[in-house]
């Protein structure tokens, strides 16, 4: 009992000083730290169970994908395509990509190949090769993230980010720069529905060039 007055003494005494304060243990710190916003750790950490496991399943042929949104939209949505309820981003289709390779734009940090599909020369789609990729079609493909899992729109921004930095670092930084045009282009990814007259603009997971 004297050791619980003694205490009760000694915080009491502590709170009426400006200058004293409690110093968090290196167990507390450590603690925090784990449970800190890490868009990187949340991205790598679903990247092999959840992320490519869910565009495989959901993605079709890139020809079957927009040939279903010209015809039937809704239903291109229901069976490809992602969007977040009550967002204004347009809907994200998962699809994969088999074609050549007609334009390489490899100077510029926003890389990509221009791809013709359909073997009339002409490009149908542009693909991101990095390093910078520009908008946030991975993480908008995804029906098992939402944006009310997240604090703010901010940590939300950073999330999507942090699947372009990582795909580029572990899928894109491998692939060669020089005498891409005429080769053969294989890949998995997604891309947003485009504004009227505009290549579509995929973002891969996986990518093969070569023959």
């Amino acid at each position: 009992m004297l050791q619980m007055r003694a205490a009760a003494v000694f915080f009491a005494l502590c709170a009426a000083m400006t200058g004293c304060k409690f110093v968090k243990t290196a167990d507390q710190q450590a603690q925090a730290a784990a449970q800190a916003f890490d868009p990187d750790r949340l991205v790598s950490g679903s990247w092999e169970s959840k992320v490519l496991p869910y565009l495989k399943e959901r993605a079709g042929s890139f020809e079957e994908v927009t040939a279903l949104i010209a015809s039937n939209p809704d239903a291109a949505a229901q069976k490809f395509g992602h969007k977040e309820r009550g967002g204004t981003a347009p809907w994200t289709y998962a699809a994969t990509v088999k074609g050549r390779i007609v334009t390489a734009e490899t100077q510029s940090r926003a890389a990509y190949v221009e791809v013709d599909i359909n073997g009339d020369g002409k490009p149908d789609l542009r693909v991101a090769i990095g390093p910078a990729i520009r908008g946030t079609a991975l993480r908008d493909s995804l029906g098992f993230v939402n944006f009310n899992e997240f604090k703010n729109q901010i940590d939300w921004a950073q999330y999507g980010k942090s699947f372009n930095t990582y795909v580029n670092a572990n899928v894109l930084e491998r692939l060669p720069r020089d005498g891409l045009v005429g080769k053969r282009l294989d890949a998995l990814g997604a891309f947003p529905q485009p504004s009227s007259g505009e290549l579509p603009q995929f973002v891969p997971v996986t990518i093969t060039v070569g023959g």
